[in-house]
């Protein structure tokens, strides 16, 4: 004798999944029966992933059916999870995009002292060479160098109206408009700040900022994986990001994890790819000599290891210190072969960033709570 599918509804009427007032029939957890013979296969769509809930389920469910229908009956439950829509917490801040900015992009290092700012500020110029509209923000706030290496370190910013309402107007040299906490501080002052007081810096460079039509706004992150990594990300939708190294073990252990913040599966940045800072060193008696002072090849193998586009490799070249540090980038020059480095690596740069785009969805902005004492970070 068959089993009658009215029958297993009723005994499932019986029984209510733990957390819902109605039985499963009437609360919709029970999607489909299907009986054959002496077999019965119910469908369940439960809305917590609790494996405690689900196991209780599933046994209630085989429990009503052989007590109520058949106690041989052979009986099967698929269970499919559909969690409701968490409503957004309205205290958060929600990442928007900057009218008139087309790509924003981070660039970042693990570890201090491989030369990010000074890749960040030739990037910047190579890209205006290109013909890009081009903006730097400086989110180094405990340590901003590009007003130095633009050579307006004792600029500041002027203060514009834009439909009504006070905007500062970024500080541009070279065809870059920059921002930067350095601009607000004296140079023998440090920047003792706490998390939540840079955030509202940063917002504000941000948000308060005049930056007009920009193609690129490259934002200069601070060395690390920390607090204001996570501000900013939960302030823009990053386009992608830049990681930058040097060969040595050292810097590649923390090149990996700035990598894996970016790709962590609730932030889901696209890494763009790797640069390689300080690849070799030519001296200029010996121009065909090449030498690995920090290692061979190291960022180009953690590229490949990690399955990122090695976006191109800078020599070790003091003419590159010494451009930064009388505010005027390498990049600017022309036919040298740190002109040609920065174009091959730009290029790369600009290739990637429109693949992205052509491919992969806007970047969203994260959103950040906080629960007894640590950040949780969310899509």
């Amino acid at each position: 004798m068959s089993i009658s599918k009215q029958d297993v509804l009723n005994a499932l009427e019986t029984i209510t999944v733990s957390g819902e007032g109605k039985n499963m029939v009437d609360s919709g957890a029970v999607q489909n029966v299907v009986t054959f013979a002496d077999e019965v296969i119910v469908d369940l769509k439960l809305s917590t992933p609790a494996l405690h809930i689900k196991k209780r389920a599933e046994a209630d469910v085989k429990k009503a059916i052989h007590e109520n229908v058949d106690g041989n009956a052979k009986v099967q439950v698929n269970i499919k999870i559909e969690a409701p829509a968490k409503p957004q917490n309205p205290n958060l801040i929600k990442g928007k995009p900057i009218k008139g900015i087309q790509n924003i992009v981070a660039v970042a290092s693990g570890k201090g002292g491989v030369g990010k700012s000074t890749v960040t500020a030739n990037l910047a110029v190579s890209l205006s060479k290109m013909g890009f509209k081009v903006g730097i923000l400086d989110a180094d706030i405990y340590g901003p160098s590009i007003p130095i290496m633009f050579d307006v370190a004792m600029e500041k910013p002027l203060s514009v109206n834009v439909e009504g309402k006070s905007k500062m107007k970024p500080v541009e040299n070279y065809g870059i408009k920059i921002l930067s906490i350095g601009f607000f501080t004296q140079p023998d002052q440090a920047v003792i700040w706490r998390g939540p007081m840079a955030a509202k810096a940063l917002n504000q460079l941000i948000f308060d900022a005049d930056w007009g039509e920009l193609d690129f706004m490259l934002i200069d992150l601070p060395p690390g994986t920390g607090d204001i990594h996570l501000s900013i990300m939960q302030s823009l939708p990053i386009t992608g990001a830049v990681v930058v190294s040097t060969p040595q073990n050292v810097a590649l252990a923390d090149a990996r994890k700035g990598v894996a913040m970016f790709r962590q599966e609730n932030i889901d940045v696209p890494v763009l790819g790797i640069i390689e800072n300080m690849s070799f060193f030519t001296p200029a008696e010996l121009p065909e000599n090449k030498y690995y002072i920090f290692g061979k090849e190291g960022a180009k193998n953690l590229a490949q290891d990690l399955d990122v586009p090695f976006l191109g490799e800078v020599p070790l070249v003091q003419s590159i210190r010494e451009a930064g540090d009388v505010g005027r980038p390498a990049a600017l020059q022309t036919a040298t072969q740190i002109e040609t480095s920065f174009e091959e690596i730009t290029r790369n740069v600009v290739q990637e960033t429109v693949r992205r785009n052509e491919n992969l969805p806007p970047t969203e902005a994260i959103k950040i709570t906080t629960m007894a004492g640590c950040s949780a970070v969310k899509k």
